[in-house]
């Protein structure tokens, strides 16, 4: 049994310890260590922390929490699940890096947190760990399948989630794979929303230089004010497959996106997102905003481009959904080609 070494404090209520365990000397290759009584599995790549799925009591999903770059760098907000003096503390519900959406049969499964009035509850959605099928360790990679269950305010269960996470590294750059499919238990419909799908809340470093901040509102006109916030030492920048870069990003299309940004220790890291071309939407919008969400979202269309069409995603009961993404985790700044070629190579992986 390896020794543990404690990484960080959390603040998780429900997760039995208020600091984040990680295996120590574990060796070379990706564990993958189930404490399912901790309500976590945690990923390590030679002895030292990459991420860790968790799902406490205090949020209403599953999250791979924190994202820890092969360098040290954490990419990732603390809040709400550990935070860090200088961060933000708007949006509770952006935790990590999450996968859901804010309309599903009118559900609103995306802005869910302990933060909603009571009288405002049974309006929005929860997915529930159902089980850990799988965690497999290996030399060159590890992999984790869990199942969920998608659950609306008024307790119907709508979906079954099974998604299967990939974990490697090769030199500087720490990859996650997600093959996420949605079985529904009922007829489901994605309403054309701008809330979705993968998302991730990153460091206040990855923040923009520009942000000023605003009301930011949901579909139901729920608003959540970001405050403009302390930008000194923001120095995130976007970039998609089209060219766009910066604020532009918003509301724009591609195969690819990352947020480059370099932190008070002078470490530049990278977080990319890539799509599929197997996927519903594709290429994905970018829900891409200054104050640190990072986010795709194929199953908004009109909210995006008023000119288009609602897309309005549906499948039908008993019938599935896949997605597949892949997030990449660069210790430097990652160029056009570079995307352009691991986009090219995720794409030539499924057919």
């Amino acid at each position: 049994m390896h020794k543990l070494v404690l990484y960080g404090v959390m603040a998780m209520v429900g997760l039995g310890s208020s600091a984040q365990v990680f295996a120590k000397d574990a060796g070379h290759g990706v564990e993958v260590t189930k404490n399912e009584a901790g309500r976590r599995v945690d990923v390590t790549i030679d002895g030292k922390p990459f991420t860790s799925y968790v799902w406490p009591t205090t949020l209403k999903k599953p999250v791979l929490f924190p994202l820890i770059a092969a360098d040290g760098v954490t990419v990732t907000r603390g809040y709400p699940l550990a935070p860090r003096a200088g961060e933000r503390v708007d949006h509770p519900h952006h935790a990590g890096l999450w996968f859901n959406y804010g309309n599903v049969n009118g559900f609103d499964f995306w802005n869910n947190s302990d933060a909603i009035k009571p009288e405002n509850r049974e309006k929005m959605g929860s997915i529930y760990l159902e089980k850990i099928v799988s965690a497999k360790s290996g030399r060159d990679h590890g992999e984790l399948t869990a199942d969920s269950v998608w659950v609306t305010g008024k307790d119907q269960k709508i979906i079954n989630e099974t998604t299967r996470y990939v974990f490697s590294q090769s030199g500087d750059e720490r990859v996650i794979d997600f093959v996420t499919t949605l079985h529904a238990l009922d007829k489901v419909v994605f309403n054309d929303d701008k809330e979705g799908v993968l998302g991730i809340r990153v460091a206040h470093f990855l923040e923009s230089a520009t942000e000023k901040g605003g009301i930011f509102s949901d579909a139901n006109g729920r608003p959540t004010k970001v405050d403009a916030g302390n930008t000194a030492g923001a120095t995130g920048v976007y970039l998609t497959s089209e060219g766009k870069k910066g604020d532009a990003v918003w509301s724009t299309r591609g195969r690819w996106c990352e947020l480059t940004g370099t932190n008070a220790d002078g470490k530049t890291e990278t977080i990319a997102i890539i799509d599929n071309p197997t996927n519903p939407g594709y290429p994905t919008y970018w829900h891409a905003r200054g104050y640190g969400l990072f986010a795709a979202n194929p199953l908004g269309r009109k909210i995006f481009d008023p000119s288009q069409t609602a897309f309005d995603f549906t499948i039908d009961k008993g019938k599935s959904a896949t997605f597949r993404y892949r997030v990449i985790l660069f210790s430097h700044a990652a160029s056009a080609e570079e995307m352009n070629q691991a986009a090219d190579r995720f794409a030539g992986e499924y057919k």
